[in-house]
């Protein structure tokens, strides 16, 4: 019966075309990198705000790990993520500046229950507040993905509570991430939890479809047919083998991931932490981290097309103990030694905080070179991936969420301009690279900083182009599809054209008492190829 189904549509060279183009044709992902607390955004962007980028670009920036893939690189500039904590309460929410952003960060919705008191620390209104709506990943992955779920990987160990959490499956429905080792055992089973059958296994090991009905195949060869006939099932079964091999399932087994370093052992270790050490910077092989490992699963997930969108989550409150830093991340963000607002500068904070930056970008250049080393058809897997990294504000003492670092790589199938830095918000070659070294540059304790103030930030009058059209863009370029009214809907038709709540921050003070607008609706054309 197999081999009979295999065969059947021999008959028709329309068919034959139809799976081959249905087979050849990669898939387009959306690959995010995500961490948290902003950076020295004057060290971080290139001076060029607006247009070609050359590797020279990067040099003397925080982005020059990424100058090997310059031209597939896109810099969006001038955008703004929604929901901005202010001490006065004059462009978001007054819950809490970490707990309102990334509830908001995927999803431009606000938090409930609200608060206008920025100050206050109501447990019940700082801390515990949730979003009124899903986030952008379960939104597309309701269309594309296999089972409606994103795959979402956290790395470090660690609960994840509302004030860090940014994966929201609907209305006050935070999602958890999925472990390590879970996403490894998928990978090497073909996608299956539970127990493989004999010819899904072997095909896991690499085995085409051929191969596992030809005995019912050459049954069928024996057949009485005309030669025409004949000849077309033996292009048929040619065209199947060749097709089936062309998906690469063998990448999908024990074997193939090992080439990327994700074997068993390095998956556990991964999940372990050095005495004395830190789970990112621990050293896997020679060659790799523990983070590492988490992008190469990431990878892998994206070649074995287990799923189309994928989240890596860096972990907030962290202590770099591998880079030499013994303070929080979150403390260090703020210039101190704690998490407050104001006070005196702790000694070398800048210097620790282009350390992180330092570490993440040559983490995300680790993840963009090897999704451009692996050949994809006619390309790499690079380029038919929308590969991006968020973090969850500007600077991390003001808070702020306008002039937002994005880094954006691979055209997702040519849907994207790369090689290029464009500013969406008014198209000028010279935008803000921000003011993050207004407080404590000189390192020493005798200059005090402030973030209440929010001067390290950028003018807000600057760089406030809404996330919510980027977020447009990374929809329509993997295939998601709108209702009439713009807006994402499974089995709609149209483009997508709107997306959460709100796209101006003013519009989340008092939390969702304004009505839902989207004042200027769309995707960014200016990134499009």
């Amino acid at each position: 019966m197999g081999g009979a189904c295999v065969a059947a549509p021999f008959l028709s060279s329309v068919a034959e075309r139809a799976v081959q183009a249905q087979v050849l044709v990669p898939p387009k992902r959306l690959i995010v990198m995500y961490t948290d607390y902003g950076c020295i955004t004057n060290r971080f962007f290139p001076v060029k705000s607006h247009g070609p980028l050359s590797a020279a670009d990067l040099q003397g920036t925080t982005l020059a790990p990424l100058a090997p893939y310059v031209d597939k690189l896109l810099l969006p500039r001038g955008i703004r993520a929604m929901n901005e904590w202010t001490a006065k309460l004059s462009r978001g929410q007054g819950n809490d500046m970490h707990t309102q952003m990334s509830s908001s960060f995927f999803t431009c919705q606000p938090v409930t229950p609200n608060s206008d008191e920025p100050f206050s620390f109501n447990q019940t209104t700082r801390f515990a507040p949730m979003p009124v709506g899903p986030s952008l990943d379960h939104v597309m992955a309701k269309q594309v993905s296999p089972d409606g779920l994103p795959l979402c990987l956290k790395l470090a160990s660690g609960g994840e509570n509302a004030q860090s959490a940014i994966s929201w499956s609907a209305a006050q429905k935070r999602y958890p991430a999925v472990n390590l080792n879970r996403v490894f055992t998928l990978l090497t089973g073909l996608g299956q939890v539970g127990p493989l059958t004999p010819d899904a296994y072997q095909a896991a090991r690499g085995k085409s479809l051929i191969d596992l009905v030809r005995n019912d195949l050459n049954t069928l060869q024996r057949f009485d047919m005309s030669r025409s006939d004949r000849n077309k099932l033996e292009a048929w079964k040619q065209l199947l083998d060749e097709t089936t091999r062309a998906v690469g399932p063998a990448s999908c087994s024990a074997d193939g991931a090992a080439v990327l370093g994700v074997s068993q052992a390095n998956v556990s270790a991964a999940l372990k932490s050095e005495p004395n050490g830190d789970l990112l910077t621990t050293r896997v092989t020679d060659s790799l981290d523990s983070a590492d490992i988490h992008a190469n699963v990431a990878v892998l997930a994206a070649l074995c097309n287990l799923n189309p969108v994928i989240f890596l989550r860096f972990p907030a409150n962290y202590v770099f103990r591998g880079l030499g830093i013994n303070q929080d991340s979150h403390n260090l963000s703020h210039r101190l030694d704690n998490a407050g607002l104001t006070g005196k500068c702790l000694p070398g904070a800048l210097e620790m905080l282009l350390k992180i930056d330092d570490y993440y970008a040559r983490k995300f250049a680790h993840l963009v070179g090897l999704l451009n080393d692996i050949d994809e058809a006619d390309a790499k897997l690079l380029d038919h991936t929308a590969t991006v990294w968020f973090q969850g504000q500007s600077d991390g003492l003001a808070h702020n969420l306008n002039n937002l670092p994005i880094v954006h790589a691979g055209s997702a199938g040519g849907y994207f301009k790369t090689g290029w830095s464009v500013n969406v918000d008014d198209g000028s070659p010279n935008l803000s690279t921000g003011n993050s070294e207004f407080y404590c540059a000189d390192g020493t304790a005798t200059d005090m900083a402030n973030g209440v103030e929010q001067r390290t930030g950028t003018d807000p009058t600057l760089a406030n182009a809404p996330i919510n059209k980027y977020y447009c863009n990374l929809m329509n370029a993997l295939g998601v599809k709108a209702g009439t009214d713009g807006f994402p809907l499974a089995g709609g038709s149209a483009e997508v054209t709107h997306f959460g709540m709100y796209d101006k921050t003013e519009d989340f003070i008092h939390g969702g008492t304004n009505p839902p607008t989207i004042h200027d609706p769309g995707e960014f054309k200016a990134l499009r190829a």
